[in-house]
């Protein structure tokens, strides 16, 4: 019999590339994921890694053996959820990952719906940048989570999760008069901190403008962007649901490219009634007509 928790490492292991990677994610020693996996070995009956010095890669037999530990990790999801479903009523911590504008926007009223007609959810809410939100998703770190992408910065396919779509976002410039991206080529420009999404997405709009954005200020914050722009430090651009209380002085052109809010989850939770009821409330707030079940 396969060891659950061994196949999810080897999962893990085809995920991020490294032992040591996957020892990070799980705060064990790269020792013990090392033996975790030669156990799993053991149990399959066949080399499932090949070792070249300190590089390990998956055999055909490992990545055969992964695409099954994805369907058996979403079979158990979907056990579960079939047993939450059982109880009566709903009850117990739901965890929830936001990026920063839709923990202003859409969390709060999507929240107080949930608490009024679910009273005995435990909800607790972390506030992430949606590069760092499927590994939290995967280890059960977190339970369903809001994320976002753009036409630019498209979300890379998992296996291991599941999105609903949420809302699409215009994209605008931010800029002290009405600007293309071509006429921002020699501005100042204000990006969010290298590693996120949005930093990501500025750089290759410009990038399809023909040039490399000259970078003055980094900030995350879309409220202190606003207001360094309205400052004259630069020009910056800032999706819809971020463009509230815009400064004097700001003046925002909207471009083609797109923001995709999504509700993300594990594979197989998509049934579970905490998700279902949290996609219901967040739909409601949001003006979907998509949501997942």
């Amino acid at each position: 019999m396969l060891d659950v928790r061994r196949l999810r490492l080897l999962r893990d292991l085809a995920q991020h590339g490294t032992i040591a990677a996957v020892a990070a994610a799980h705060t064990y020693t790269p020792s013990a994921v090392s033996q975790q996996l030669a156990a799993l070995e053991r149990e399959a009956g066949v080399a499932l890694l090949a070792r070249t010095g300190r590089t390990v890669a998956l055999t055909p037999a490992g990545r055969t053996l992964v695409a099954h530990a994805e369907e058996v990790l979403a079979a158990l999801e979907r056990a579960g959820s079939a047993l939450a479903a059982a109880r009566t009523g709903l009850s117990g911590p739901l965890r929830i990952g936001a990026f920063p504008t839709a923990m202003r926007t859409l969390l709060p009223p999507a929240l107080v719906r949930l608490a009024a007609a679910h009273p005995a959810l435990e909800l607790s809410v972390h506030e992430l940048d949606p590069a760092v939100v499927p590994q939290m998703l995967r280890d059960a770190a977190l339970d369903v989570a809001l994320v976002h992408d753009y036409d630019l910065v498209p979300i890379e396919p998992d296996p291991a999760l599941r999105t609903a779509p949420l809302r699409d976002e215009t994209i605008f410039i931010a800029a002290p008069g009405r600007r293309d991206l071509a006429g921002c080529r020699d501005e100042p420009w204000i990006l969010a901190s290298p590693g996120t999404l949005c930093h990501t997405m500025t750089v290759r709009a410009c990038e399809a403008a023909g040039y490399t954005p000259r970078v003055r200020h980094h900030a995350d914050d879309f409220v202190t962007v606003l207001t360094f722009v309205a400052a004259g430090q630069g020009v910056a651009l800032v999706p819809e649901l971020a463009a509230v209380d815009v400064p004097a002085g700001v003046v925002l052109t909207p471009l083609p490219t797109r923001r995709r809010t999504r509700l993300a989850f594990r594979a197989g939770a998509e049934r579970h009634p905490a998700v279902e009821a949290f996609a219901e409330a967040l739909g409601s707030a949001a003006g979907a007509e998509e949501v997942p079940g």
